[in-house]
């Protein structure tokens, strides 16, 4: 009996070891999602990191509030008495410099550019990183800054990796933006976390994968379910959607790329850009990226 009763508590001992373990795991890899590292722009990746005076363009400093009220800031160039307009929507955990790259060839098309940070980035409220569900809302927001405050008529849409997946997800529910192009998206930020856990931590999909994604969840006050591009770029049809995906990407594989362009209804466009890492398309072919662009809002806007 005794032997019993102590094999019984070593049990219960070590249940509520590995419980505590468990949860700590949980609750550490939920935060890495709510709270992306520190951010430094690079001239190698993004370019250009000074504001667009940089590229010649003129701007101003620009706020506005999403509609749950956070503070969402950034830049306006205008393009003369143009009425179209697109928003720049950056990565996770970057900033509003990611786009310039292509501020110039737009804004000389003659298109107004909107490039602002992401809640929890740059100089814009903080908050978490919720992969994009929260942050429809601060596209959703420069949508309604450009057509109330700027009177733009005419409203397009770029974005890369989850910039790229969270404008998806705000383009099915707004029918304001007429186009979008979107580099580097993931088709489902589900199995992007778990492709990331494989990849950096060696972390299998179960058990641990499900339990951080309800804890997530939990924390965000967001719906997993809810976070998967793949799922509503069908519904901007008849719309148009240009994706863009370098086949040599190892941070959102290629095949997020193919599961978009597949789900996506006509018009529709894609390039894969070949030996194309992470969201570099205009750094591996610059004279294609700024003209294919270019040509597509110019016929859809």
């Amino acid at each position: 009996m005794e032997g019993s009763s102590r094999a019984l508590k070593i049990g219960i001992l070590l249940l509520a070891v590995i419980t505590a373990v468990f949860f700590g795991a949980a609750w550490y890899f939920s935060s890495v999602l709510m709270h992306p590292g520190p951010f430094e722009c690079t001239k190698e990746h993004f370019v250009y990191c000074g504001d667009p005076m940089e590229q010649g363009i003129p701007f101003e400093k620009v706020e506005f509030r999403s509609s749950d009220g956070l503070m969402i800031r950034g830049w306006y160039m205008p393009a003369g008495k143009s009425i179209r307009a697109i928003v720049f929507a950056h990565g996770r955990g970057a900033n509003r410099n990611e786009g310039m790259r292509f501020a110039r060839p737009l804004h000389d098309a003659g298109c107004a550019i909107l490039a602002f940070d992401f809640r929890h980035c740059g100089e814009s409220d903080r908050s978490f990183n919720s992969m994009g569900y929260h942050e429809k809302k601060d596209i959703i927001a420069a949508v309604d800054f450009l057509e109330r405050g700027k009177g733009m008529k005419s409203i397009g849409l770029m974005g890369w990796s989850q910039g790229a997946a969270t404008g998806i997800l705000a383009m099915a529910e707004d029918k304001r933006v007429r186009a979008g192009v979107f580099e580097g998206g993931f088709a489902s930020a589900a199995d992007v976390i778990a492709e990331g856990a494989a990849r950096d931590f060696g972390l299998p999909r179960k058990p641990l994968l499900p339990f951080v994604l309800w804890l997530y969840g939990l924390r965000g006050k967001l719906d997993t379910d809810a976070m998967n591009a793949e799922d509503v770029i069908g519904s901007i049809a008849p719309r148009p959607v240009y994706i863009i995906h370098g086949d040599a990407d190892t941070m959102v594989y290629y095949k997020h790329g193919e599961r978009l362009y597949a789900a996506a209804g006509e018009p529709k466009r894609m390039w894969t850009v070949k030996g194309g890492p992470h969201v570099e398309c205009w750094q591996m072919d610059r004279k294609r990226a700024e003209h294919s662009v270019k040509e597509f809002f110019n016929k859809y806007l």
